[in-house]
């Protein structure tokens, strides 16, 4: 099957397909007829395998790491365990920076409720330069009781 076919088939674009065979996740054949490369059933399987890898989170670089891998003859599912720990400690890291973020967007809008909307001569905007983060802030009013 062609690159449109195959990418119809498994719901990615034809780029993306294309893009995976640059890099070599995707090793089709070419068709000594017109030239065009031709996807195999193992390329179907290969981009599947992609395809939920992505889905779990793995980059580009993790999932030619687990085929290597497998193409030299071990078991990845090693490698898989220890690439998928570290992604979720990434992913819960940013999570929980986004949590922050998140918190912070919430008070400065309940800080804001009570602010009109107005601009001294030398603010950009008075709303983000009178916000005071109460997380912050009082984790340095801690700090300052402290010393």
């Amino acid at each position: 099957m062609y690159v449109k076919q195959l990418a119809k088939l498994m719901g990615v674009t034809a780029d993306t397909v294309r893009h995976y065979t640059r890099i070599g996740l995707l090793n089709p054949i070419r068709s000594e007829e017109n030239g065009y490369q031709e996807y195999t059933k193992q390329d179907q399987q290969r981009l599947k395998f992609i395809i939920s890898s992505r889905q779990l989170g793995f980059s580009l670089k993790d999932i030619q790491h687990i085929i290597g891998e497998s193409e030299q003859g071990n078991c990845p599912c090693p490698l898989t365990r220890k690439l998928i720990t570290k992604r979720l400690e990434e992913t819960e890291a940013l999570f929980q920076e986004t949590l922050k973020l998140r918190n912070r967007m919430h008070a400065a809008l309940a800080q804001w409720d009570t602010s009109a909307d107005g601009a001294n001569a030398s603010d950009v905007c008075s709303l983000i330069e009178s916000f005071v983060d109460p997380i912050n802030d009082s984790a340095n009013k801690e700090q300052r009781n402290d010393d």
